[in-house]
């Protein structure tokens, strides 16, 4: 199944990804893993929380956690994505050494919306707004200090929104 929006944001994170950071992509951001969090740093059925889309790694710390939504852009999808990340505290995959990886002291994660199927009165332009306010607001949560949500589709993406997601990406990588 194709994810256009998962492709399209996996390509400028890499594009602008740093050299002393490593991104991580799950399959639908054309990676080759799943990319697992946990509450601990015991990895098990009972400590794992979500799979995230995209992962950027500095000094083997968790310095941002990147989501995109193509087709379930409810409040509760997208508050329940930030909230099971911010609850989860390692990333542990065999493709990154037996250690589990906990959150950098300074995390940012942000998420990414899909308007494609949106109708053309849609108000969830606005709902979108007041939820990532709402987050704010709850900031600092596990390590979170920086959240940011974005909506548009590809071509936004690939345009107008482009520069603004490339800079974000990049200052969150510092």
């Amino acid at each position: 199944m194709p994810h256009p929006l998962h492709e399209v944001i996996s390509a400028l994170a890499a594009e602008v990804m740093p050299t002393h950071c490593t991104l991580v992509k799950d399959p639908a951001c054309v990676g080759t893993q799943r990319i697992p969090l946990f509450c601990s740093d015991k990895r098990s059925s009972a400590t794992k929380y979500c799979d995230v889309d995209l992962l950027v790694l500095h000094n083997n710390r968790i310095r941002l956690i990147v989501e995109i939504e193509e087709s379930n852009v409810k409040p509760t999808q997208i508050a329940g994505k930030f909230l099971t990340s911010a609850l989860a505290s390692h990333f542990i995959h065999d493709k990154h050494g037996v250690t589990a990886i906990p959150k950098d002291v300074r995390l940012a994660f942000f998420q990414f919306v899909d308007t494609t199927r949106l109708k053309a009165k849609s108000v969830k332009r606005n709902q979108w707004r007041n939820i990532e306010r709402s987050i704010q607001s709850l900031l600092p949560l596990g390590g979170i200090v920086e959240y940011r949500l974005f909506w548009g589709d590809t071509a936004e993406f690939l345009g107008p929104a482009r520069q603004h997601v490339v800079e974000a990406i990049s200052q969150a990588c510092q």
